[in-house]
């Protein structure tokens, strides 16, 4: 399956960081085949001094949808992510890595709906700092 995920930072050092977390994707879900160059933006959704560094990548891994957010949730947690949004409440953090589109061997784009995860992530068309990323990088 191939995933295309959005990185985005926006405490301490941000490019270091989504480096890093490229880096655990790399080593925990899957081959990352692609990466865009970074993307600068203020916050969205809430308000904050501190701007967003953002990149998104492309990984393929045997790995299921559910498996993959467990893991980027887990890369979340040891970068020091404390805390995920909360009613749709964001706020600043040190890595957020969302699943933005998926697709299976074929090629067929797969679609989730749950409580847990959505794909393709509900708002991904409304954020210049997913799109355009991810212009870079998807055929």
């Amino acid at each position: 399956m191939r995933y295309y995920l959005s990185l985005g930072s926006n405490l301490g050092n941000r490019e270091q960081t989504l480096h890093e977390a490229v880096r655990r994707i790399g080593q925990q879900i899957g081959t990352v085949t692609r990466c865009s160059s970074f993307f600068y933006s203020e916050p969205w959704g809430f308000e904050s001094t501190h701007p967003f560094c953002n990149l998104c990548c492309a990984v393929e891994t045997a790995m299921q949808p559910m498996e993959v957010l467990a893991a980027t949730q887990q890369i979340e947690s040891k970068l020091g992510r404390n805390h995920k949004s909360v009613n749709g409440k964001y706020s600043d953090r040190t890595i957020d890595i969302d699943i933005i589109r998926a697709f299976d061997d074929t090629h067929k784009e797969i679609e989730i709906s749950s409580s847990l995860l959505t794909i393709p992530h509900p708002h991904w068309k409304e954020r210049d700092f997913v799109v355009i990323p991810l212009q870079e990088i998807m055929p």
